[in-house]
């Protein structure tokens, strides 16, 4: 049995950005997020020997990045940015 995907939270910042966004890019960004919340140290920019900083993580699609803060003890994603170059 898998464990539970870690609950996603978004900072009144990036809130503001995630709804002046595009339907299609906001979708996009809950899938990226869904996909983080299975597994929140899949995603490989930061897969390095450098512990330091390694619950904020970074992952982009296109011309869609998000960042985000993992939580490991309350088990939650935080997201910190959304940026959307279209």
């Amino acid at each position: 049995m898998s464990p539970s995907p870690y609950a996603v939270r978004v900072s009144a910042p990036a809130a503001k950005v995630l709804d002046a966004l595009p339907e299609h890019a906001a979708d996009t960004v809950w899938d990226i997020l869904a996909t983080a919340a299975a597994d929140p140290f899949g995603f490989r920019q930061f897969d390095s020997d450098d512990d330091e900083g390694e619950d904020v993580r970074y992952a982009a699609v296109g011309q869609l990045s998000v960042t985000f803060w993992v939580n490991r003890h309350l088990r939650s994603l935080t997201v910190l940015n959304i940026v959307w170059l279209g």
